[in-house]
């Protein structure tokens, strides 16, 4: 018996969630003048002399009260001897002209004093290829920090949480601080700089060669009636992950939101949005729509069509990603592609990491979008358990997925991380990440990059083999397709067969190891029988042969999680001789559950099974071939039946196609 299989997506169906709120206003309101009692002149020039000498003595209160509140005042300094760096975290990547910089935010303290935070920022100049080095660690000196300046004494200003977003080629804009909730009745006017506490920094690059820097400059508040209409939340605060200037010229900064308490006084859940506006204007908005209660860390990238995409660690252990092609509107998780496909740790007090995450347009000939993610990934020892997290790096062109390999040191426990990829003629792909702990010999600030040229390569051969497996899918079907409906000409074309096609097995079968052609999910193969490769697939032959798909078996990491919700499976089948009645043999099976353990949903025996929760349409097709022979081929399509004898549901469904030639 010959066989093929693949995994196709099904329709992309998915839930919203939606938040809207009702619009706040300001307190007007004044009082009118009262009537003048009459007096005599005599008494009328008293009260003049006496209404002239108390103007004089309280001239100074009245004058203060009458001045308008100013805008504050900032300043950009270096830290002073009496201060260190703790700790660096939060890493980011910015591509300015040619140059890209690493920045973090800075834990700093003053004589041990309680401690405030700063940004620290450095020119990348590593040239060496796959070859992690620790970056900022003379942080001190390349860290600056947000003042408030008056009359009185200069006071810190929380920078906590820094989010990027290259502009042009020439300007930086970064999102720091927390916003303060605040009803719009307490909002003194629309040009409020400092009372949100959240705030939009511009920077430009100084110097030459390799002492190139940012200076942090203008410095602008993000409006205190932000977030009026979202009732629920009581406070924002950046995401700390990468934000995106869109192709129409809007910026776009993930943040945190923080609900507010539930009736039983438990803590409000981490949810996370957008904020956006042009580079033009400072009409501020926040997204309409959010996540699902429990995710934070987001990063953000647009995706074709001018679409979204929000990254997420959400507390239910997964990574949740989601779609946007309305700005944030209105949010889809995408269940259907690659939402709940990564783990995210979360046992215990282990806290939510942020993802490297970016696209770019790859490939040889014909570039292929796609989006790359670093995430860390939980590995264990051959020998003992080892409780280090690797960072990976994951390829997807948001259909395929593949895990490219390390991008951590082996002996590094690596935690949050930023991607970039350099487009131009000498292009690389850079990654900066978290390093938990020390190395032993020395303390460490814990920040490293590496300029991933060997992962780069691995990218691009993978793209080249998605390009060539399409092309043999397309003229696969164009082979089985015209010997039962030559008019259908159009059904295979590459574009059209391949659209959510996930996994394919066929003629690659080597060790125990069914391959799938675009190296997601690989099938084992039980050779109690004889199993081999052959140019159309491959042969079981004997009763105790049979192959293994484990899409539910991946571990922390589901490549095909989406079978959890919906699926088609399809498969060719060619039986070299007709079973005898009454000796069934079975075709295909589905089994729930994530070892495999539970009951079948469904199976198919070359006798159709007509009971329990399988049901099967046959379509008997005929077609002739050059030599005059009758082809006979019956089409069963199944489909998963939510109770025996209940109707049928397509919410899973299997074609298989028995072909006998006579």
């Amino acid at each position: 018996m010959l066989s093929r299989v693949a995994a196709v997506t099904a329709p992309r169906t998915h839930s919203r969630r939606r938040v809207t709120g009702s619009s706040g206003r300001r307190r007007e309101g004044g009082e009118s003048e009262r009537q003048r009692p009459n007096m005599s002149r005599r008494v009328f020039t008293s009260a003049v002399l006496l209404l002239v000498v108390m103007m004089c003595c309280g001239s100074g209160g009245a004058t203060k009260a009458e001045e308008p509140l100013s805008d504050p005042k900032f300043e950009w300094k270096g830290i002073t001897d009496d201060v260190t760096v703790d700790s660096l975290g939060v890493p980011g990547l910015l591509k300015v002209r040619s140059d890209v910089f690493a920045v973090a935010e800075a834990q700093c303290k003053k004589d041990g004093s309680s401690g405030f935070t700063g940004i620290a920022s450095q020119l990348l100049t590593n040239t060496a290829d796959n070859k992690p080095e620790e970056v900022l660690k003379n942080a001190k000196e390349k860290t600056q920090v947000l003042e408030e300046v008056g009359s009185g004494k200069a006071t810190k200003v929380d920078v906590s949480r820094p989010t990027t977003a290259v502009v042009d080629e020439s300007k930086i804009y970064m999102l720091v601080g927390k916003h303060s909730h605040d009803s719009a009745a307490n909002c003194q006017t629309e040009t409020e700089k400092i009372k949100s506490g959240m705030l939009l920094v511009k920077g430009e690059v100084s110097g030459e060669d390799g002492n190139k820097k940012i200076d942090w400059k203008t410095t602008d508040g993000v409006p205190c009636t932000l977030g009026e209409k979202h009732e629920s939340l009581t406070g924002l605060i950046g995401g700390g992950g990468s934000g995106v200037k869109m192709n129409d010229g809007t910026l776009v900064f993930p943040v945190e939101g923080t609900k507010k308490k539930d009736g039983a006084g438990k803590d409000g859940k981490t949810v996370s949005l957008i904020i956006h506006n042009s580079a033009d204007t400072k009409n501020w908005k926040l997204s309409k729509g959010m996540s699902a209660d429990g995710c934070s860390d987001p990063s953000v990238v647009e995706w074709k069509d001018k679409k979204l995409m929000m990254m997420t660690a959400c507390d239910d252990g997964r990574r949740r990603v989601y779609e946007s092609a309305d700005k944030g509107t209105t949010w889809t998780e995408a269940l259907g592609t690659l939402s709940r496909v990564w783990s995210n740790k979360h046992e215990g007090n282990v806290k939510a990491v942020g993802s490297g995450f970016s696209t770019a347009a790859l490939g040889d000939g014909g570039k292929r979008n796609v989006m790359l993610v670093t995430l860390p990934v939980y590995s264990k020892n051959a020998e003992k358990e080892n409780e280090k997290d690797e960072l990976h790096l994951w390829l997807t062109d948001n259909t395929h997925i593949v895990d490219i390999g390390t991008v951590s040191g082996d002996d590094v426990d690596a935690a949050a991380s930023s991607l970039l990829y350099k487009s131009e003629t000498n292009e690389k792909l850079i990654a900066l990440y978290e390093k938990k702990k020390g190395d032993g010999e020395k303390p460490s600030l814990g920040m490293l990059s590496v300029l991933l040229t060997e992962q780069l390569k691995r990218v691009k051969d993978v793209l080249t083999t998605w390009k060539e497996v399409d092309e043999r899918v397309s003229k696969l079907c164009n082979s089985l397709i015209a010997e039962q409906d030559p008019s259908t000409e159009n059904a295979c074309a590459t574009d059209k067969i391949t659209d959510g096609l996930v996994g394919f097995l066929s003629s690659t079968s080597t060790d125990g190891t069914w391959k799938d052609e675009y190296l997601g999910v690989n099938a084992t193969v039980n050779n109690k029988g004889e199993v081999a490769s052959t140019e159309k697939g491959v042969k079981f032959t004997g009763r105790g042969a049979w192959a293994e798909w484990p899409v539910g078996k991946q571990g922390e990491n589901q490549l095909y999680h989406f079978a959890n919700y919906n699926f088609t499976l399809v498969a060719t089948v060619s039986i070299d001789k007709v079973p005898e009645e009454g000796s069934p043999i079975p075709l295909i099976a589905v089994r729930a559950g994530s070892k495999g353990e539970k009951p079948k949903l469904w199976s198919c025996r070359t006798a159709a099974e007509r009971s329990g929760r399988c049901c099967a349409v046959t379509e008997r097709l005929m077609s002739t071939a050059a030599a005059g022979r009758k082809r006979h081929s019956t089409k069963w399509c199944l489909c998963y039946r939510t109770a025996p004898r209940a109707p049928c549901m397509s919410m899973v469904k299997v074609c298989v196609w028995v072909s006998n030639v006579k």
